[in-house]
């Protein structure tokens, strides 16, 4: 047996080899994926100081993409403003991979955004350059790094048996995610229980005859748990049309934070379809809405 941390407590838990492996693995991702989001954030703001309308008017599906930082990490506003079209067609095509419509014209809406872009003052240009051009390398770097984990968490669930996985939209990452830190399923009595190790519960306020709308989320339980959780309900309510209609209803209940509080309560949902599958073996059936 082997004492790992479990992310809630000052006490380490005996945790046996089957899941400690990936658990390890699922957990460096976490912190992977949340260091890429704060990259990304800081390369924005260097964006906005370099290129004031580009994150407005950006034409491209994925700002961070390659035709994206060939575009605005490579060229000044200036340049592109005086680039012929067909000149920065070719560059955004180079580095598209044959997946971008209608190049011209989106190299018309880049131009016009740049013209109307404010100019950085000269003596922050450089220092805004080069920032940026590294912030873009290190964003490339974690995107690569992560692609190399996902394949690897992959390998290792294949030792686990689990059906999450069969679940559209879950896939193997988010799986190893909630597989690795709920571990042997037998531990928790049911759904409930297993939500409120993932933190999935709510704290009660209520005075008199009054019930406080927006609930806030208890402090503890397993956080790595919940981040995986709520990312898989992200990705299934897309795919899975009872969990659709479940996150829409949900949204417009609520009063505030609409997208956050509906995406919590749908990932609550999922607990009770993850603790079923886990529990009994079974493989995903979706069910029919009428």
């Amino acid at each position: 047996m082997l004492a790992v941390w479990t992310g809630t407590s000052n006490t380490p838990s005996l945790y046996d080899m089957t899941y400690a492996p990936l658990q390890r693995l699922t957990r460096f991702r976490y912190h992977m994926v949340s260091n890429l989001a704060r990259e990304k954030n800081r390369a924005l703001n260097l964006i906005f100081l370099k290129f004031s309308t580009y994150q407005k008017e950006c034409p491209f599906s994925d700002l961070f993409g390659q035709a994206s930082r060939a575009v605005v990490g490579n060229l000044t506003p200036d340049e592109i403003a005086n680039m012929p079209v067909e000149e920065l067609a070719d560059l955004m095509l180079q580095h598209g991979n044959n997946r971008l419509k209608d190049v011209p014209e989106m190299a018309k809406v880049i131009k016009q955004a740049a013209r109307n872009s404010y100019r950085l003052n000269p003596k922050m240009r450089d220092a805004v350059d080069v920032t940026l051009a590294m912030s873009l390398e290190t964003i490339r770097f974690f995107e690569s790094q992560q692609k190399k984990i996902d394949q690897v968490i992959a390998k290792e669930l294949k030792a686990i048996p689990q059906t999450l996985d069969t679940v559209p939209g879950i896939g193997p990452v988010y799986s190893a995610g909630i597989v690795a830190e709920i571990g042997d399923i037998s531990r928790f009595k049911n759904h409930n229980a297993l939500a409120k190790f993932a933190g999935l519960t709510w704290r009660q306020h209520q005075s008199s005859k009054f019930t406080a709308e927006d609930i806030p989320l208890t402090r503890s339980g397993n956080y790595y748990l919940r981040y995986y959780l709520i990312e898989a309900a992200n990705s299934v309510r897309v795919q899975e049309p009872e969990y659709a209609t479940f996150y829409r209803k949900k949204f417009t209940e609520a009063r505030h934070h609409h997208h956050k509080r509906a995406l919590v309560l749908t990932a609550r949902k999922l607990v009770r379809m993850v603790f079923t599958l886990l529990s009994e073996g079974q493989i995903y059936k979706q069910r029919r809405l009428g």
